[in-house]
């Protein structure tokens, strides 16, 4: 029975660690190519 809420708690905490990282991890890119786009339609600095 122990073995089994040792399971069940890793995999809550992989879930609730692992979903923010890929999301995070996602964003970065889409949040590049948002600057860059504007860089280059707008002339606006890529630190803005």
């Amino acid at each position: 029975m122990a073995n089994l809420f040792s399971i069940l708690f890793i995999i809550l905490v992989a879930v609730v660690g692992g979903i923010p990282t890929i999301v995070i991890t996602g964003y970065i890119p889409v949040m590049i190519a948002q600057k860059i786009y504007r860089k280059v339609k707008f002339g606006y600095s890529l630190y803005r």
